[in-house]
Order: structure tokens, then C-alpha cells, then sequence
């Protein structure tokens, strides 16, 4: 696999990108998505994200494991493994301009939903079925289509009302599980990861390592309430970037 400087600098940025992400500076997710969709296209890019996501998940389990909330991560993720299987058998055929448009329009009027519901007196948490059953199989479908699914994760630990620190260790596990289960797809029906594709990951290791490093310790300096903002503008501005893209 020979790649270009340029390829090797959208990737190595991508990589730092998902350490900042996974250290807890959520809603950014959606530039290393276009960075390695600039180097190495977009469907081949879906693949060879996937194994740089389980390493950066598994830095921060290993660093948030004890404010998991496993209760939250079981509601949910029967519903994105039900997505994502969705999405193996769509995403092939799917018109990635289509589906672009759509995911974002979705984030769109789901943040504002959370900005008004944000702003209520009352605060009260959503306990239905169907808002996590739906938050769920959304993020199922966008993690295998595109990786995306950040978006509607951060809308449902942000409805959860959990603090800061349970937010990002929850989703921590959580996305370990999920990515971990994406693999044999992108190995077996998609062939979206070679050995040669692992060997670019494990050099691009050292970027995800100071990306981490670097948003564990912006994280520590946010307050609870500017972190819920923080995740509503960023989750805003990544799905108006999807779209543009």
C-alpha cells in the first residue's frame, strides 16, 4: 500500500482527532470520518477507521472503567447491534450523498429538540422504550455506514442527564462493544480491512496516544454545564460538516 504525504498527514491528524474524541471532547468524531474519507476514500475509509476507534475505546475503558453506568449501555445496545446489522445489508447499495443528508437533517432537529428540552424547568428523563430504541438503531445503522454514530449516542447520554465523567465512561464501553462487533463485517461482507490497512493502524497508534493525552487534559478543565453545551454545538456542527460532505 503506498500512500502520499498528504494521506499520511490526513491520517495521522485523523488518528489524533479520535483521541481527543474518545478522551471525552465529544461531537468531533465527524472530522477524522472526513479526514480519512479524504485519504483513502470514503467506503475504503469506513473500514480502516475501525480498528483505530477499538484502540482509542480501549484507552478510555481502561481510564473511565469506573464511571461506567452499565445500566444505560444495556438499554441501549441490543437496539444498535439491531442497527448495525441493518446497516451492513444498506450500506452497500445506499447513496452515500443520500444517506449524508439524511443523518444530518436527523442530528439537526434531534439537537434542537435537546437544546429546548435542555432549556425546560422540568428536568425529566426520557424513560420510554421507543426514545431508546429508536436513539439506538439510528446509531446502529450510522456506526456501520459511516462511523457516525457519535451524534446519537451523545443525544442519548445527554437526555440521560449523566454527569460528565459517567457520559464518557459509559460510552466508552459501550462503543468498545459495538466497534468490536463491526469488525468481522468489514473483514468478511464488506472487505474493508486488510492486513495491510492493520499495519497502517499500528503506525498511526502514537497519534491516537497524544490525542487522548491532550483531551484528557482539556476534559478535566470543562464544568458539567459548559461540557452539555459543548456536546450540543460540536454534535451541531459535525452533522452541518456531514452534510457539506
Amino acid at each position: 500500500m503506498e500512500i502520499s504525504l498528504t494521506s499520511w498527514i490526513l491520517a495521522t491528524l485523523a488518528a489524533f482527532v479520535i483521541g481527543m474524541s474518545k478522551a471525552g471532547i465529544k461531537g468531533i468524531a465527524v472530522i477524522n470520518v472526513t479526514f480519512m474519507a479524504l485519504a483513502f476514500g470514503a467506503k475504503e475509509s469506513t473500514g480502516m477507521v475501525v480498528p483505530l476507534l477499538i484502540l482509542a475505546d480501549i484507552f478510555a475503558v481502561i481510564y473511565y472503567n469506573r464511571h461506567t453506568q452499565w445500566n444505560y449501555v444495556f438499554k441501549v445496545l441490543p437496539w444498535m447491534v439491531l442497527g448495525l446489522v441493518i446497516g451492513v445489508f444498506i450500506g452497500k447499495d445506499l447513496p452515500e450523498s443520500l444517506f449524508r443528508i439524511g443523518m444530518a437533517i436527523i442530528i439537526i432537529i434531534t439537537v434542537l429538540m435537546m437544546y429546548w428540552w435542555d432549556r425546560k424547568k422540568e428536568k425529566t428523563v426520557p424513560t420510554h422504550w421507543a426514545f431508546s430504541s429508536s436513539i439506538g438503531t439510528l446509531a446502529g445503522i450510522t456506526t456501520m455506514v459511516g462511523n457516525l454514530a457519535g451524534a446519537f449516542s451523545n443525544i442519548y447520554f445527554l437526555a440521560m442527564r449523566l454527569p460528565k465523567n459517567h457520559f464518557i465512561g459509559t460510552a466508552a464501553w459501550l462503543f468498545l462493544i459495538i466497534n468490536v462487533l463491526k469488525l468481522p463485517f468489514h473483514f468478511f461482507v464488506w472487505e474493508t480491512i486488510t492486513w495491510e490497512s492493520l499495519v497502517l493502524n499500528l503506525k498511526l497508534l502514537p497519534g491516537i496516544f497524544l490525542g487522548f493525552f491532550v483531551g484528557i487534559r482539556i476534559i478535566k478543565l470543562i464544568n458539567e454545564e459548559f461540557f452539555r453545551k459543548m456536546i450540543l454545538v460540536l454534535t451541531a456542527l459535525g452533522a452541518l460538516l456531514i452534510m457539506m460532505g
